[in-house]
């Protein structure tokens, strides 16, 4: 067969697909209307099924309206006991009291629907809004948990706006989890398809989304201050939470549109899994900022662990983890069964693959932790190196060993799930090794730069933040990469000089450095008095306090160095800290040119030499 004929034949398979499926959505569209048409056959068997179990629908009604109120009423009454008696007790004292308050409501509520209806349908339905209505108030006080929690900490006195979000986002929440709860009771009631349709649609979704959408729209700016955290934040959470309202919106219209259409086709999508999935599209961003703000409580504190520190900093990827399993089970698992996979098979490698990338999290997080605190020990002051000030050794090390820890623990977690879903990894690992081999031939300057680099940082030649001269360049270290070193200059100018082309190191910001003055006076000058005046600024830099912490050694006079032509040249020099010595030496000078002015000192200029005078004669 011909490339033409095969092609012609995938269009044709194509078209079939695409004619079938408008098919049966024009079918399912005509099912649909003609079983709204027959409405009223459908409430009066409703009508005589009730009747058949010795109720009617204005009893039932009632009956359920009672079994609410009690099971409501009796959590609102335990839950502000609970507020008024242990206000100033902790926040798991008083989450463990409500839930003990749920369930006695919860068994209340039950035993009212026992004792209302005592068996068949009217009793499951009883039931069924007993828990419904505490279903209600358990997923109203965790979203409002979460909204509140995920307050920026400098906004957390002003709470209205949040808790206007959190008013309209309860009102469309439970609009929706009672229109799922009436759809599930005409579902015990075998009422008929045009019934259950007209109250999934009109009376519950179209409401629900509607709700939904104008909440999320009417506090979209308190929604993307929520999400976009304190400062400073990164430029990608800046973006989410701009064009989140408008994300959010946009899934609502897709998730409205595709339970449609799956009513349509005839297979309804599951009413919980929807409210489930649109809850956590909600909620997550803010679940994640409140966990996030947990994580980083305490963390620089001595006394927590660096264990404790990295399961912290992992319990928000633990969280997605937990979420991506939730929708996989809400979701994945129908499309699972009917393409034929085996469900246990399927969980235990999603299981085996979620448990290997917390590993890899916790681990890639104690290895932040300790390059952290190392580099905080390293430099307690400027917590780990502010531009332009010199990093000890091992704070020049931890970085580029933190960066090797981390890029193999992602290789391994890498290998460990491909090896876990049964594909054999050696195959690869050969491939790899005898493609870095090939690069290794191929690329000898590459290789020269690396292990000069490792040289260079095992003779600690250079760090962070000294200001170093090479045969090339000379700055400040500002970066240290594998085969490279980035400096900074003066005028602000970086030159990357790999390792390879460094030569000589000259560090001018090692130990101390030693800065020598030399002063012109006349022939007639009293050394000794400039002694003296010398020893005096030496003494007076020494109790500046500003200047003394990098003055290592006082300024003073180290005598005549030489004569020429009738001047005296006198020395002077101080010992600093490297890089500190400019500050020290402007003082100097100021120092001695105020003391020369008021002993009558006088400085002489050094004279001009020029090549202008008439050449001698032979």
């Amino acid at each position: 067969m011909s490339e033409e004929s095969v092609a012609d034949l995938d269009v044709t398979s194509a078209i079939s697909a695409i004619e079938k499926v408008a098919d049966g959505f024009a079918a399912g569209l005509y099912a649909r209307f003609s079983a709204l048409l027959n409405l009223p056959g459908e409430l009066a068997s409703l009508r005589n099924s009730m009747v058949a179990a010795s109720t009617s629908p204005s009893f039932l009604s009632f009956e359920i309206v009672l079994v609410v109120a009690l099971t409501a009423g009796t959590f609102l009454v335990l839950a502000r006991q609970v507020k008024i008696r242990n206000f100033a007790s902790s926040s798991w004292r008083r989450f463990f009291l409500d839930a003990a308050a749920a369930v006695v409501a919860l068994a209340l509520g039950l035993a009212a629907a026992r004792l209302l209806a005592p068996s068949g349908l009217p009793l499951r339905t009883l039931r069924l809004w007993a828990v419904v209505t505490l279903v209600v108030f358990v997923v109203l006080y965790l979203t409002r948990l979460v909204l509140m929690a995920s307050r920026r900490p400098e906004f957390r006195h002003r709470s209205f706006h949040m808790l206007a979000l959190s008013r309209d986002l309860s009102i469309a929440i439970s609009w929706a989890i009672v229109g799922v709860a009436l759809v599930t009771t005409l579902q015990i009631w075998s009422a008929g398809s045009g019934l259950r349709d007209l109250t999934r649609t009109v009376l519950m979704a179209i409401p629900a989304y509607l709700l939904l959408a104008a909440a999320v729209w009417r506090h979209k700016r308190t929604m993307a201050s929520a999400i976009a955290g304190p400062r400073p934040r990164s430029r990608w959470r800046g973006r989410l939470a701009r064009f989140w309202p408008a994300i959010v919106i946009g899934f609502l219209v897709i998730t409205f549109i595709s339970s449609q259409t799956a009513l349509t086709l005839g297979a309804p999508l599951p009413g919980s899994a929807v409210i489930v999935t649109v809850l956590m599209l909600l909620l997550m961003p803010h679940l994640d900022a409140m966990i996030g703000s947990w994580a980083q409580r305490k963390l620089e504190a001595a006394h927590i662990s660096i264990p404790a520190a990295a399961g912290r900093q992992t319990a928000r990827f633990t969280v997605l983890i937990g979420t991506i399993a939730m929708l996989g089970t809400l979701w994945a698992t129908p499309l699972a069964l009917g393409l034929g996979f085996e469900l246990r098979s399927v969980a235990r490698d999603a299981l085996g693959i979620a448990l290997i990338a917390l590993m890899a999290a916790f681990l890639w997080n104690v290895v932040g932790t300790m390059t952290e605190r190392a580099l905080r020990v390293a430099h307690p002051i400027l917590g780990g190196g502010e531009l332009g000030v010199p990093r000890s050794r091992l704070g020049t090390i931890v970085p580029l060993i933190s960066a090797v820890g981390k890029s193999s623990i992602l290789a391994l977690a890498l290998l460990s799930i491909l090896v876990s879903l049964g594909v054999n990894v050696w195959p690869l690992i050969t491939g790899l090794s005898v493609f870095g081999l090939a690069i290794g031939f191929g690329s000898q300057t590459l290789v020269k730069d690396v292990v000069s680099g490792l040289f260079f940082l095992i003779d600690d030649a250079f760090r962070f933040g000294e200001y170093i001269e090479t045969s090339g360049a000379k700055g400040t270290v500002e970066k240290i990469s594998i085969r490279s070193v980035s400096l900074r200059s003066s005028r602000g100018s970086i030159a990357t000089v790999p390792y390879g082309q460094i030569g000589k190191i000259q560090n001018f910001s090692r130990d101390w450095v030693i800065e020598k003055l030399t002063f012109r006076v006349a022939f007639d000058t009293d050394v000794e008095l400039v002694r003296k005046l010398f020893k005096k600024i030496g003494q007076d830099i020494a109790a500046d306090p500003e200047l003394a912490p990098d003055l290592i050694e006082p300024f003073k006079s180290k005598g005549i160095g030489e004569v020429e032509d009738g001047t005296l040249i006198i020395k002077a020099a101080f010992t600093a800290k490297p890089g500190k010595q400019s500050m020290i030496r402007r003082a100097v000078l100021m120092a001695v040119q105020n003391a020369f002015r008021d002993n009558g000192i006088h400085a002489v200029p050094k004279p001009m030499t020029g090549s202008g005078g008439p050449a001698e004669s032979g």
